[in-house]
């Protein structure tokens, strides 16, 4: 019995561990409105992963998509959701609005 009470013990500490480093993830907030991200642009660290809240307060839906990163989402007006980059080199990278190409742009800074 020692040994399953051990082993127990060790999964309920792998688990509160990886859920602290959950909650350690920098995130970042991204609003989409009347066809326009905001902010435009994300400063972000360099070579550390992080988290992407969006939020489309509408009217309409919109996909945030960045086609050098590999990453889209499509949000219904009212919708809230949110997307994991692994770590960036130091640099930009642009993201748009699949939706409303024209005005919905914008980018991450890595530093």
């Amino acid at each position: 019995m020692p040994r399953l009470a051990c082993r127990l013990l060790a999964a309920v500490l792998l688990l509160a561990s990886a859920g602290a480093l959950a909650q350690e993830l920098p995130t970042f907030n991204l609003l989409i409105r009347d066809g326009h991200f905001v902010p435009e642009t994300i400063e972000v660290p360099a070579n550390t992963k992080f988290k992407l809240q969006i939020r489309n307060e509408g009217p309409g839906a919109e996909e945030f998509e960045s086609v050098e990163l590999r990453k889209e989402k499509v949000l219904a007006p009212g919708a809230s959701s949110f997307l994991i980059f692994q770590p960036l080199k130091a640099g930009t990278y642009k993201f748009f609005g699949e939706f409303h190409p024209q005005t919905a742009q914008g980018k991450f800074i890595a530093k």
